[in-house]
């Protein structure tokens, strides 16, 4: 999942992480990451949706 990255790096990456944005930054910051996941999923159903709809119009005009 991390590629070449040990536990040392990941350990490392973790304690950057906390010292730049502190504790209480992080979990607003993952909510925040929840919640674009969450439109992005979202916008990439109803792309497909949209595309299943073209498909099945272009299908009944033959």
């Amino acid at each position: 999942m991390f590629g070449n990255l040990g536990a040392t790096e990941i350990i490392l990456i973790v304690i950057a992480i906390l010292i730049l944005f502190g504790a209480k930054k992080i979990p607003e910051f993952a909510k925040g990451i929840g919640k674009g996941m969450k439109e992005f999923k979202k916008a990439v159903k109803e792309v497909e949706e949209d595309i299943q709809l073209e498909d099945s119009d272009k299908k009944t005009e033959k």
